[in-house]
Parts: structure tokens; sequence; C-alpha cells
């Protein structure tokens, strides 16, 4: 028999470094130093970064609805890290390149995209803020998690999302792991009964650390699953049923999550679905825009005078808390987002052209309070969230080239996702392309009244959203437009 002196010597070398591991690892538990134990995991997402990226992805997408915050796990926890999509993030953003780097198949076409060129003004914005920051430890780190889900659910998923279908099994990754969240907040607010709104407020902690970003993400799949539904047809009946099933269950979450701003901007969004649908020209909604902004400032002392007279509060009967989104006299968390605008308002006055320094907000606002802007929820400190509007918070850390650059790429990905909407032929890609369009103009509603990009949560979604529309724009319009015949072969 002849023995294979190559394999027993990757034998012994396999035994080797195992054994060298284990001791190291022991000697450095023994010395309280653990985080040598995480290099099988960092030694792991490199392997599968190079050799396995998309499946890399779908696994960050799977586990961010099921991550939580560090300082839920470790009371008094200074690292502010979600557990452990971030860390793979992180793994993601540092190892990447070596794939493209071996490759390079990555497709340069998306680089030169309009919405990639406004996204590259945005970080170089953040990038130069950053560096005349108040606290540039604080806005670098906030830099650098923008940039992991800038690459990983934009960058990366423009390639994954060549095969079209590939947007589909993005968006089910995501939502098969919500719906474990939905299960785990329904089992804990069924003993409070369906309608107490409070026990709504904080039933899906620790995953979802408030109800407002809970049903931000609901919002954003409700129209991206009515358009997998209207395009089915070719599935079969187990499916198309299950497909059904899962929107149902996010429609009766979104509204039992009592969030206010994603039922706005629902609504929202079906109106745009009706702008759209009907051809109705930009002309006309600019004229209309212009009479309703003019009437309702002639109207302005009128209309502030009735907003003060509103007095109903946030409430567990769902009319009356409709009635209470216009409450700005006595619902404290309308007051406080007005308390938070203010601050952000002087803040930007103080420091116009660079602002503060991204993500400081919530650790220089405090100063810029004043007594009558206070609610009872007030606080010095920064834990009770940021400025609460994707807009309005740039302003004050950016300047006012930050919510320019942030609209920017706002208004680049609607034109885009109109364009595939009008231009292309195939009414599965047109049909989801629509879906995607409204699903992100649900979150950029409510970032008028949130912001939760800062987060894993709805990043997820927004970048990944936004990455499949650039995909639909470059890799699936029709050959005699210019574009590549494999992949209109590959949407077909």
């Amino acid at each position: 028999m002849r023995l294979n002196l190559a394999n027993n010597r990757e034998t012994y070398l396999v035994y080797l470094f195992s054994f060298l591991f284990i001791a190291i690892n022991a000697v450095t538990i023994a010395l309280e130093f653990y985080y040598f134990s995480l290099v099988p995991l960092a030694l792991l997402i490199i392997l599968v970064t190079v050799y396995s990226l998309d499946k890399l992805i779908y696994l960050a997408v799977f586990v961010v609805p099921l991550s939580f915050q560090l300082t839920s796990l470790i009371p008094g926890s200074s690292l502010n890290l979600s557990i452990p999509s971030e860390p793979l993030l992180a793994g993601i953003l540092i190892f990447s390149p070596l794939k493209y780097l071996f490759d390079s198949k990555f497709d340069k076409k998306i680089l030169y995209h309009p919405v990639s060129i406004a996204i590259l003004f945005n970080l170089v914005w953040i990038f130069i803020t950053s560096i005349t920051s108040t606290m540039p430890l604080v806005s670098f780190k906030f830099l650098i998690s923008r940039l992991w889900f800038i690459v990983a659910f934009y960058l990366i998923a423009t390639q994954i999302f060549r095969k079209i279908d590939q947007v589909r099994v993005y968006t089910w990754m995501y939502a098969l792991s919500l719906l474990i969240v939905v299960g785990y907040a329904w089992s804990r607010l069924i003993p409070f009964g369906f309608l107490n709104q409070q026990a709504a407020h904080w039933v899906a902690q620790p995953f979802y650390t408030d109800h407002t970003s809970y049903g931000a993400v609901l919002a954003m799949l409700i129209p991206v699953f009515i358009g997998f539904v209207l395009t089915m047809k070719d599935l079969s009946l187990i499916r198309r049923v299950y497909s059904w099933a899962v929107l149902a269950v996010f429609l009766t979450a979104v509204l039992f999550s009592y969030t206010r701003a994603a039922w706005v901007s629902l609504i929202g969004a079906l109106g745009v679905f009706f702008v759209i649908r009907l051809r109705i020209k930009f002309v006309y909604l600019a004229i209309l825009g212009f009479l309703a902004f003019g009437y309702l400032y002639s109207q302005r002392t009128q209309i502030i005078i009735s907003l003060e007279q509103n007095r109903q509060d946030s409430s567990e009967d769902l009319a009356e808390h409709v009635r209470s989104i216009s409450n700005v006299a006595t619902d404290v968390s309308n007051m406080e987002r007005l308390n938070r605008w203010s601050c952000a308002w002087r803040m930007f006055k103080e420091k116009p052209v660079f602002g503060w320094g991204p993500g400081t907000y919530m650790f220089q606002y405090a100063s810029f309070q004043i007594e009558r802007g206070k609610t009872e929820i007030s606080t010095n400190a920064a834990t009770l969230g940021n400025a609460h509007s994707e807009y309005i918070g740039p302003l004050a850390e950016s300047g006012i080239f930050g919510p320019i650059t942030f609209l920017s790429i706002v208004l680049a990905s609607i034109f885009t996702g109109l364009k595939n909407w009008y231009t292309i032929r195939d009414r599965k890609i047109r049909i989801l392309s629509l879906s995607l369009v409204l699903g992100l103009i649900t979150y950029y509603l409510h970032g008028l009244l949130n912001n939760f990009l800062d987060t894993d949560k709805a990043s997820v979604l927004f970048w990944g959203f936004t990455a499949a529309i650039v995909a639909i724009s470059v890799y699936h319009r029709e050959p005699e437009e210019g574009n590549d015949p494999a992949a209109v072969k590959n949407s077909e």
C-alpha cells in the first residue's frame, strides 16, 4: 500500500494548529482574555467571505431581526454593539475586498450609477464632518457602522441581485426571522390583551428596543409582500397561501405595534401608488402642493389654535390613537419630538456648515434645551434616542449638506425606481421595482418623525431595497436598451 505523504502532512498540520490553538486559548482564558476564542469564527468568516459571500450576506440578513444590544445582555456595558449581526458585518467589511481582489468580478457600472454617486457624496460629507466633529471618536464610529451597512447591503447586494430571484430570497430571509420576533412579541402581548398600548411598546424587546423601529420595518415589508402576492401565479398553491398568510401577519403586527408613524407612512405610500398608477404629472402635483402650502400658510393661526385644542393623548382605542397624531399640546411623545427638533435647529444655527459631528446629537443636545420646551420624559443623558428625524438630525450633526446629501439618495432612488416602472416590459420586474420603491417611501416618510439608519434593523431593508432598485436598473432591462442580455435572460 502506498502512503499519501501530502495528505499525512496536511493531517499533521491540522493536529498541530489545533493543539496550538487549544493551548494558547487555555492560557488566554486563564489570564481572563476571552477574545482569542473568536479566532476560529474570524477564520470561518474569512473563508466564507472569499468562497461564498452571498451566503454570508443572507446569514447577516437573517440574524439582524434576532440580534440584540450587548448592553441588554451585560447591563452597564459601555460597548453598544448589536450581537451577532454587527461583528458579522464588521468581518464582511474587512474581508470582502479579498474576494473582489482575487476574482475581480465586481461590476464597476454599479459605482457609476446616480444612486451610488449620491451615496458616495453622503459618505464623503460624513467623513469630512467627522474630521471637524466635536467628538471625532463618536463620529468615526458612526462612519464605520454606516460603511459596513452600505458595503454588505448595497454594494455586495447589487452583485447578488444580478439574478432577479435573489431579491425575493433576500427579503424572505429578513421576513422569516422577523416572523419569529412577531411570534415572540405576540406571546408577551396576549396576557395583557392585544389592545394594551403600553405593553406594545416593549414586547419586541430585546430584539427591537422600541416599538417604532419594529413598526417601521413592518411597514417597509408590507408593500413588497403585496408585490410578491400579485406576481406569484406560477408558484405552488402552498407557497401562495404562505405568502398571503405572512402578509396578513405583518399587517396585523403593524396595527398592534401602535406605531402611528408606520400607519401614516403606509397611507402615504398608498397615496404615492395612486399618483403613479394614474400617471399624474409632476407639474400638477407641484401646483397642487404650492396651492396647499399657500392655503395652510394663510390659515396658520387657526391651524395652530386647532392643534393646541387637540387634547387626545395616545390611547388603546385605535381611533383615539390616530387622533393623537396631531396633538402637540398634551401628547408627551409629540411634545418631546418637537423639543428634540427645536434643539437640533438651535444646534444647526450655531454650526451651520459642518455641524457638531455625525452621531453626536444625543451627546450635545442637552445644553440646547429650554425649560418651556421640556417634557416629563426629557433628559440630559444620551439614553432616550436621537433627533427623531432622518432629515433634521443630519442638519445638526453635519450642517446644511447633511440632509441635502441624504435627500440626493432619496431622490435618485425614487427616480431610478420610477424609471424602471415606466420603461421595463417584464410585468413581474416592473411590479417588484414599484413595490420596492413604495417600501422605501414608507421609510422616507417615517424618517420625518424617527431615525433608525444608524441601526442594523432598518439598514438591512433600506440599503437592500435601494440595491435591488439599482440592480434592476443596471441588469434587468431589455437588450435593445443597451444592457446585458444574460442578465435579462436570468430575469425571465
